[in-house]
Formats: structure tokens, C-alpha cells, sequence
């Protein structure tokens, strides 16, 4: 397997990339090859001296870099040779098998509509983000893909994520909440209202009606569907809250409690594990024809490397096929 690697993209710089490309070469496999796109002089000066561990990879040239606050669209069309547009076209002509990046996501999204195009029956893509809470991982989709949704769309996201979550992490039946005011079926804006009749007429989906958002971290859902905009904010919020309150709570017990400061750090140690989305590697834009993933813009090197096993997983376990098999006749 090929997989593209924006050496681009993210927040920490090339060298970070190209860290996670060194790590994972020792778990890959038979034919598997990591390609980073992008400044071959600065990827060949990132990788150095690491001799032994360069056979699994090779760079694909791209002269140009989008950057974070670009507008997407434009910016693809005005920079062709930028490394996710030029990852993206490499995708398309069958040389790269999957691609892989953390820079502007909406540049990511559209390079991805624009070159591999949608899935057979899949009416929009989204981003399915895989949260980590106290009740365990939760879906949430779509987080900024679309952020205009029609009924339709909301109900696919809840095929397409209850299908990666079965597939990829066997998940048997994934329960799927739909995102709104209140749980009864009479709350909620015209959106939520018929896109919950269809996801309840729906015989596959485990669908468990309305959610409400005090209930993403208390469990009791697998997967959280809602439009792009909403979706964004939730996990902005969700990130915000927990950069904030849990430094802000250890240093208050650490403060009343001195003694067992060492206990406290211990204990922050092991929540900060437990919710470090480099655990994740990357988010999947689901419903695209090819294997697209999206990283957060901190990723870091242990993150790259996650998320080329999870598009090893994404192509093992055929995901897209059973979209298209699920969807492609509705």
C-alpha cells in the first residue's frame, strides 16, 4: 500500500512529519511504502542521517504549501502544486493508495471532492471525529465538511460512521444519537425533525433518537450526528473545556492536597493519555472514493504514525465497500 504524507501540513513543521514516517516503516509490511509530499530539499534535510530506515519511503515533490487560514477553494486553484492538491491528484491517477494530512482542513476536504470525487450513493462527505470520553470513544460526524446539510445527509453520516465503527473497532450496533434541543422528536429545527424520521425508518441503524449535548461525554452513544457547523463547535468546545478545566482542577487539588502532589501529576498523566487524540492518529472524511485522512493541526510524530495503521485498517477492512454496498442503491 502507497500512503501519502503531507510533510506540509501541521502545525509543528516538517520535521514532525517526517519523525511519524521514520516510526511507522518498522510496522509496516510487505509492499507498504509511506510518500511524503511536499519541499524535497526540506524533507530530505528532515530525514538526515536516518539510514536503515528509508526503504519504505519516498517523496513526491510539491513546490507549495497552503497555508491554515486560506480560503479553500480558491487557494487549491490558485496553488495546483501545493502537497495536498498534488497528494490528492496522485490519489485520483492510482499512484498513492490513501492520503494524509494536518494543514487546512477545508483545502483538504476540497481537494478531496474535487479530485476523488463521492462514493456511488453517498450525497455529501463528512468528517467522522472519534472522541475520547470517560464512557469510552464517541463518534461525532460531521465536524466541517458540510456545513449546510440536507436530511439525507445527516442520516448517511450515521450509516457511514455506525459502518466504520463496526468495521474498524468492532463496535456491534453502533447506537446513534442525532444531535438537537431536546430529546423529544418534536424538538429541534425542520433539519433535525426529517432527518430523524429517516434515520428511525432506517432498519440497519441503531438509531436511539434525540441527543442532547450534555450527554456527548456522559456515554450512552456510540455515534453523535449533526451538520458541519454544529459539529465544529462541539469539538472546539469539548477541546477548549478540557485544555482549560482539568490544569485548572489538578492545580487546585494539588494545592489543597500537597502531599500527594506526585499521586495528582500521576493521575493527570493518565487522563492526558487517555484523552491524546495522537492515540487516534487521524480523522477519516468519510464517503469520498479513496482514503482520505485528517489530522489535527498539533499532531505530532506518534499521531502521524497512527493514522498511516489506520489507513492500512481503512483499505484491510474495505470500508468503502460496504458504503457503497449499504448506500450505493438507496
Amino acid at each position: 500500500m502507497r500512503i501519502g504524507l503531507d510533510a506540509m501540513g501541521g502545525d509543528r513543521g516538517t520535521a514532525e512529519v517526517v519523525a511519524g514516517a521514520l516510526a511507522v516503516t518498522e510496522k509496516l509490511n510487505g509492499d507498504d511504502t509511506v510518500v511524503l509530499v511536499g519541499d524535497r530539499e526540506q524533507i530530505e534535510a528532515a530525514l538526515g542521517e536516518a539510514n536503515g530506515r528509508q526503504d519504505r519511503i519516498e517523496v513526491a515533490d510539491a513546490s507549495e504549501a497552503i497555508p491554515m487560514g486560506a480560503a479553500p477553494v480558491e487557494t487549491l486553484r490558485a496553488m495546483p502544486d501545493s502537497s495536498i492538491a498534488v497528494m490528492a491528484k496522485l490519489q485520483k491517477q492510482g499512484e498513492l493508495d490513501a492520503g494524509i494530512s494536518a494543514g487546512n482542513t477545508g483545502a483538504c476536504v476540497a481537494a478531496a471532492q474535487m479530485h476523488l470525487r463521492r462514493l456511488h450513493g453517498v450525497h455529501r462527505p463528512g468528517i467522522a471525529v472519534l472522541c475520547p470520553t470517560f464512557a469510552g470513544p464517541v463518534m461525532i460526524c460531521d465536524v466541517g465538511a458540510n456545513v449546510q446539510c440536507r436530511p439525507q445527509h445527516l442520516h448517511q453520516y450515521g450509516v457511514m460512521s455506525s459502518l466504520y465503527l463496526e468495521t474498524l473497532y468492532d463496535v456491534d450496533k453502533p447506537r446513534v444519537g442525532l444531535l438537537s434541543i431536546g430529546e423529544e422528536e418534536s424538538k429541534g429545527n425542520e433539519l433535525t425533525k426529517q432527518a430523524g424520521q429517516l434515520m428511525r425508518a432506517d432498519t440497519y441503524l441503531n438509531f436511539i433518537g434525540n441527543v442532547e449535548s450534555r450527554d456527548f461525554l456522559k456515554g450512552g452513544m456510540d455515534v453523535m450526528v449533526c451538520d458541519g457547523f454544529v459539529g465544529n463547535v462541539v469539538l472546539k468546545l469539548v477541546e477548549g473545556v478540557s485544555e482549560a478545566l482539568l490544569p485548572g482542577v489538578l492545580k487546585m487539588v494539588a494545592k489543597a492536597m500537597p502531599d500527594r502532589a506526585a499521586d495528582v501529576m500521576q493521575v493527570a498523566s493518565d487522563i492526558k493519555t487517555k484523552f491524546d487524540y495522537n492515540s487516534y492518529g487521524g480523522t477519516p472524511l468519510l464517503g469520498v472514493a479513496g482514503i482520505w485522512i485528517i489530522c489535527h493541526g498539533v499532531t505530532g510524530s506518534r499521531g502521524f504514525m497512527n493514522a498511516v495503521l489506520g489507513a492500512k485498517g481503512f483499505r484491510a477492512h474495505a470500508v468503502n465497500q460496504r458504503i457503497v454496498e449499504h448506500l450505493g442503491s438507496s
